[in-house]
């Protein structure tokens, strides 16, 4: 699996638990320590876990991929998850506004997340 389809199964694991405002950056161009960032946010820190442990697991089943990093779980207001050619930040709404990383990356290739429609 390419680094491109890391990140939006990243994504929608993301999006499986109603996180809000997700990007995908792609930074490969620009820095050389990944490739592809994906950003999104969670309402509180419960949630915020629950995104990181939905990617995390999702990433396990579907791409037999673990991160080389976690961090912040405990807090639960900013989840780092490192699978070295895609960081996954998982953040409050607080954090994500005040640290701004997507004005940071802007320099990056910046693509809005698009949810696949569910069947039910």
């Amino acid at each position: 699996m390419d680094s491109a389809a890391l990140a939006r199964l990243a994504a929608e694991a993301c999006d499986d638990r109603r996180a809000m405002d997700i990007v995908l950056i792609r930074v490969e161009e620009v820095a050389y320590l990944t490739d592809w960032f994906v950003i999104c946010s969670g309402g509180s820190p419960v949630q915020v876990r629950a995104i990181a442990r939905s990617v995390e697991e999702t990433l396990e089943e579907k791409a037999q991929r673990r991160p080389l990093r976690l961090e912040g779980v405990s807090e639960g207001r900013w989840v780092l998850l490192d699978y070295g050619e895609l960081i996954v930040h998982v953040m409050g709404v607080q954090e994500r506004h005040f640290y701004d990383l997507e004005g940071f990356w802007s320099h990056g290739e910046l693509h809005t997340h698009q949810p696949m429609a569910k069947t039910s």
